[in-house]
């Protein structure tokens, strides 16, 4: 069906006095969508609470721990890698369906492995499964979503995944005290979620950006009209197929051509630095570094739940500000509250000052500040910024980067916290904040209050200027 026809065949509905979002429907696709990132959050923190049984039970040093922890990033950057192009081919919900798939065989695997090695398989296949979800859930909300409450929608992602470190924290202390295989049970309840996230994802719908890329365009302005109305519909399709009329094509040297290379710089930084910053470093060895202040392995469970619902808590704070206040002004905020709580870790550790719950505190400011802007819009800024016709290529570039960023951070921790101890570490991470700081307020454009199409078009402008 060509636009020329579903403009005139639908010409009667156009002249409605008001369409209006179709709240029910919204909530319910970009809800489902945001699951991967609650299968991601609880499939990298359940590792946090199961490090002292797995360090035991497979004789880890500080190297083959780093390993252990962080190669469930190497996965994690071959999902994100593929996912684009799978994406692309196969369409945003099949890619997500995968995704739960992987999750559950990963959950089951690694609480039923007898040794490192097969451990580590079942971890990378996890990481599959995250890398993908990362990359397409945002994706996916973001090209579902109306234009206004795009950022808040795609925030729900960052949420998401706070739930599911939350729900990895205290699965991993309510089961810390069962015996033995303790551990076992952590990464096998990650299979319940999974299985929610599959059966979920059979009752919605894929993107009409993905449908007009494929010439499905009626049932593309079917979803528009469910989600925005009819008249609103029709304009949409209008617009998501204009942005597709002259190239068709989104090969990897299209991606990198001179047209495309400031959109790829800014949305790799923006990926990587999210990372930089050292959350994951805080997210997987919580309970170590409680346990360096002298509190014991279950108080220090108990306390990395306290990190978990702060994250969640905070998540809200920018799910109701992006629309409002913007991506960049956030960005800017939380790079200067990052860096002056992680200082303050810093000297904590510098000069083993333990006392009054200081260190807390501190962690506390820290990812709530994260969780509240950089946590929350990374994800909405790289799902919105890259234009219609590299969306897919471009996310997995900059997805892959967040992964690579992550690893490095994960797998040195504990090397620079050997050689440097905690305070060297918090201040590395401290000093990458402020340079995050600095990058943000002269390169990075906002994009609030703009669709999609209207993104591409002012930078697409913006950056040939330049």
């Amino acid at each position: 069906m060509s636009i020329a026809a579903a403009t005139s065949s639908t010409t009667v509905l156009s002249i409605a006095p008001t369409d209006v979002f179709n709240k029910k429907f919204i909530l319910l696709v970009s809800f489902t969508a945001a699951l991967g990132g609650l299968l991601f959050g609880f499939d990298t923190a359940i590792i946090s609470g199961a490090i002292p049984y797995i360090t035991s039970f497979f004789q880890l040093n500080e190297f083959s721990l780093g390993w252990a922890v962080s190669v469930i990033l190497i996965g994690c950057g071959v999902g994100a890698l593929f996912a684009g192009a799978l994406a692309e081919k196969f369409g945003r919900r099949f890619v997500l369906i995968v995704c739960a798939v992987l999750f559950a065989i990963s959950g089951i695997g690694a609480g039923t492995s007898s040794s490192l090695i097969v451990f580590i398989i079942f971890r990378l296949i996890g990481g599959l499964g995250v890398g993908a979800a990362a990359m397409v859930s945002p994706m996916y909300i973001a090209e579902i979503a109306p234009t206004a409450w795009r950022g808040r929608l795609v925030a729900l992602y960052q949420l998401a995944i706070v739930a599911g470190i939350l729900l990895a924290y205290l699965a991993n202390y309510l089961l810390a005290n069962i015996g033995d295989s303790n551990w076992r049970w952590m990464f096998a309840s990650q299979t319940a979620p999974a299985a929610f996230f599959f059966i979920m994802l059979l009752f919605v719908p894929e993107t009409p950006r993905w449908l007009v890329r494929k010439g499905k365009t009626e049932t593309a302005l079917k979803i528009l009209n469910k989600t925005v109305g009819n008249a609103s519909g029709i304009q949409a399709l209008q617009e998501i197929s204009t942005s597709f009329t002259n190239e068709k094509t989104s090969e990897l040297s299209t991606l990198f051509s001179t047209k495309y290379l400031p959109f790829i710089g800014i949305g790799i930084f923006i990926a990587a630095f999210q990372q930089f910053t050292g959350i994951n470093s805080v997210i997987y060895y919580a309970p170590l570094i409680f346990k360096e202040t002298g509190v014991s392995i279950s108080n220090s469970l108990l306390q990395t739940v306290g990190i978990g619902v702060v994250c969640l808590l905070a998540t809200f704070i920018a799910i109701g500000l992006v629309d409002k206040s913007g991506r960049k002004k956030l960005f800017l905020v939380g790079s200067v509250l990052m860096a002056v709580s992680l200082f303050a870790l810093a000297a904590c550790f510098y000069f083993q000052y333990f006392s009054h719950y200081v260190v807390l505190i501190a962690l506390l400011v820290y990812v709530a500040s994260f969780s509240a802007t950089w946590g929350a819009v990374a994800w909405v800024y790289i799902s919105e910024i890259f234009p219609n016709r590299i969306r897919g290529l471009a996310l997995s570039v900059a997805t892959l980067s967040l992964w690579i960023g992550d690893f490095i951070v994960t797998y040195t921790f504990p090397i620079i916290v050997r050689n440097l101890g905690a305070g060297g570490a918090f201040s590395i991470y401290a000093i990458l904040c402020i340079i995050a700081f600095v990058f943000i307020l002269i390169k990075v454009p906002e994009t609030k209050d703009r669709s999609l199409e209207e993104i591409e078009k002012s930078l697409l402008k913006a950056f040939q200027a330049d």
